[in-house]
């Protein structure tokens, strides 16, 4: 960072403050030659990631989505909002510090399942039809043998 006033490339942050909005960071610098101070204004940058859809269509990733569909599996069952928005975070924040441009529907279908997967089974098998686009009573039988057989629990 160059100082306005001398061009010295040095400073240091005196303070550091996070803007109204929280898109940015107001620090106040001093220079190290000429002493005297400047604000600058760091912006966050957001990278937006395209979502491939199955039939190849790219669209704009939206955890709003997630969340809507996380709603319809986790209805009538004790799955907190808190825990609904928390998957949707997560995901979310994976995508980000991936720093993904793109990303396949399918990777975060099997995302959202694997954190659902942990919260209650049956929302898991509930998104899972949709998801997978169970075709008919055997595939559905087919997952909950494959949820019984990874839980590894002693059988009764």
């Amino acid at each position: 960072m160059k100082c306005p006033f001398c061009g010295f490339e040095e400073s240091k942050v005196v303070d550091s403050r996070s803007t109204e909005d929280h898109k940015a960071i107001r620090r106040r610098r001093e220079c190290l030659k000429c002493s005297k101070r400047y604000t600058t204004y760091e912006k966050i940058e957001d990278i937006p990631v395209l979502v491939i859809k199955r039939d190849s269509n790219r669209e704009y990733f939206d955890k709003s989505k997630i969340i809507n569909g996380l709603l319809k599996a986790c209805q009538k069952r004790p799955v907190s909002r808190m825990e609904i928005d928390g998957i949707a975070d997560e995901i979310e924040k994976r995508l980000s510090n991936d720093m993904l441009t793109e990303v396949k529907s399918e990777f975060i279908g099997e995302m959202v399942m694997e954190k659902l997967r942990n919260i209650d089974e049956v929302s898991y098998v509930r998104f899972a039809s949709v998801y997978r686009q169970f075709k008919d009573i055997n595939t559905f039988i087919e997952e909950i043998k494959n949820l019984m057989s990874d839980k590894k629990c002693p059988k009764i």
